[in-house]
């Protein structure tokens, strides 16, 4: 009977113990020295993609959405997958590209692409087995 009861008090124990120890989730952590959720970035910056609003070839400047992106120098333009400048973009076209954000929160474009957005061919080749025989 002593026993019983041991090993009633024993799992009442260690129940209360587990319910009392909060377990820690993601969606709990309040660190608040964690930098802020951004999403996954490319090396030429974060993408953009949408019609084009607006451009601005004096202030050197075009706008996708409610996002305006400077465009310098170095911004690599290309249009339908050729060189291209700024003044090539057609407004309610669709453009995409990458941009990076300064400390002084302005966008800057380190590429634009103008025209629509090409996805890569797969090869009729690649889908062909080399151990079958041909198809008669």
């Amino acid at each position: 009977m002593k026993k019983h009861i041991i090993e009633i008090l024993s799992f009442t124990l260690i129940g209360a113990a587990l319910v009392a120890v909060p377990l820690s989730s993601p969606a709990q952590d309040t660190d608040t020295n964690a930098p802020a959720a951004t999403p996954p970035k490319h090396k030429h910056g974060m993408p953009f993609h949408g019609t084009l609003d607006m451009v601005d070839t004096n202030a050197m400047t075009l706008t996708v959405g409610s996002r305006t992106f400077e465009v310098t120098s170095e911004t690599k333009i290309t249009k339908n997958g050729q060189p291209a400048i700024l003044a090539d973009g057609v407004v309610g076209q669709p453009v995409s590209g990458y941009y990076k954000q300064g400390e002084d929160g302005k966008l800057t474009a380190s590429t634009v692409h103008f025209g629509p957005h090409k996805k890569k061919k797969a090869s009729s080749e690649s889908n062909t087995s080399t151990n079958s025989p041909p198809a008669n």
